[in-house]
């Protein structure tokens, strides 16, 4: 019994060391090696995440409909109610783009992601335009909740329809579309200052500027002409919208008298960069290099975005729901949106060293799941919202620079993936002697 029991705990011990150490360790260092190539358009890494999360991620979203969840939440349990809608649309925007890059690259990337991800992709769509999970707008608003501002929510309503329509083909929900298309770019035009507020007297330019971005992108597709409504709408990001220590656009703002309100922060600047090249290249151009100059850290052991302009060290060990965690002055959240800032405005070398500490952050398992972003997701309402996250933003496509740019991965991967390695190796080591001692006969005295 004993040796049986010893035999046991041993190959527990080589199945943790293989599962959660060796096999994490290897693909990371593998991915990292396809990230170092610097290829244009979408990320490997996206493919593989979206390939694995695609059956449960669709079964996960029809459940919450058909459970009505969303009405059970209270308005101040913000990842039960923002999150799961940010994982469908960030799954509808991941999906778009890799099929699109499938198509382009001839169908040689074995099964298209929209076939292989149909039931998915009708489950997301699902869950973004269902009432019980709009519970907590509707709270906010009341029955007007798509009449009026709740620019946050619309503006996922738009992108993730947008996406579905453009994927499938399927007009299903055009007709609600449309008219939020239409309905909230006069809206915003009709504001004394380009800012409609997300909730009640909430207003965060970080959701205003992708807004403009996905209504310019549904006009193009239902042939929607929208005029310079995009052009008029930057109003909203100039003047006494800019933090003056920074010129960047502040975090809050105040929409009744056009101002921001506050410093400008890691994860806005992160996030509108994502969108404002399209919208504004110039503006864009010039908001980088600030962002650059002031928030992001390169070094030889580390490299991040800072949640707060470098000098704020105050800062430096917070964190809230937006920001995620903050270390040492970088935010999580601003480094992983940092990775698609990047590879939307060419910044090569960025782009590689934040992907090689965000593929070692992830520690990829066998089953395909990523185990740190699934720990640090809701596990009870948006399980997938780390997985999803991380598949957009590097599935944003890479515009590589004129001149290459001399990718150089942090030292801190390789002191981390040593240390994983040589643990996953000593549980191993252990596992074995145990089976091995096990099979022995104990001595005759």
């Amino acid at each position: 019994m004993r040796n049986a029991l010893r035999a046991l705990a041993g190959l527990s011990l080589c199945f943790i060391s293989i599962y959660y150490f060796l096999y994490p360790a290897v693909t990371v260092l593998n991915q990292i090696r396809e990230e170092s190539s610097a290829q244009s358009g979408v990320s490997d890494f996206a493919a593989d995440i979206h390939l694995s999360i695609a059956e449960p991620f669709g079964a996960w979203a029809r459940d919450r409909v058909e459970t009505a969840r969303g009405t059970e939440l209270s308005l101040a349990d913000i990842s039960g109610t923002e999150w799961p809608m940010f994982s469908a649309v960030y799954f509808l925007w991941s999906t778009e783009e890799l099929d699109k890059a499938w198509v382009a690259a001839g169908g040689t990337g074995g099964t298209r992601p929209s076939l292989y991800a149909a039931d998915a992709i009708e489950a997301a769509a699902e869950l973004v335009v269902d009432p019980a999970n709009a519970s907590w707008v509707i709270r906010h608003w009341g029955e007007s909740y798509l009449e009026r501002e709740n620019i946050f929510y619309r503006m996922l309503l738009i992108a993730g329809l947008t996406s579905y329509q453009s994927i499938t083909g399927k007009a299903r929900y055009e007709p609600l579309l449309r008219q939020q298309v239409i309905s909230l770019s006069w809206e915003l035009d009709q504001s004394p200052h380009g800012l409609l507020d997300d909730y009640p007297g909430q207003c965060y330019p970080i959701d205003i500027l992708p807004a403009i971005a996905v209504m310019q992108r549904a006009a193009a597709l239902l042939e929607i002409d929208l005029g310079n409504f995009a052009e008029r709408a930057r109003r909203g990001f100039e003047g006494r919208m800019l933090d003056p220590a920074t010129q960047l656009p502040s975090y809050v703002a105040d929409p009744l008298e056009g101002v921001g309100i506050g410093p400008a922060r890691g994860v806005g600047i992160s996030y509108k960069l994502i969108w404002a090249k399209e919208l504004w290249p110039e503006t864009a151009k010039a908001w980088y290099g600030l962002y650059q100059r002031q928030f992001v850290q390169q070094g030889a052991l580390i490299s991040g975005v800072r949640e707060f302009r470098k000098g704020m060290d105050t800062y430096s060990w917070l964190g809230d729901v937006d920001s995620g965690p903050i270390l040492g002055g970088f935010g999580v959240a601003a480094s992983a949106f940092g990775i698609a800032a990047a590879r939307v405005n060419g910044d090569a070398a960025l782009a590689h060293a934040l992907s090689s500490q965000a593929i070692l952050a992830a520690w990829p398992l066998p089953s395909g799941r990523l185990l740190i972003p699934s720990l640090l997701s809701d596990l009870s309402d948006a399980p997938f919202l780390g997985e999803t996250a991380l598949m957009f933003v590097f599935s944003r496509p890479m515009n590589l620079p004129a001149t290459p740019a001399e990718l150089t991965t942090p030292r801190l991967v390789y002191i981390l993936l040593a240390v994983a390695l040589s643990l996953g190796l000593l549980v191993l080591v252990t596992g074995l002697r145990l089976i091995l001692s096990a099979g022995r006969k104990p001595r005759q005295t």
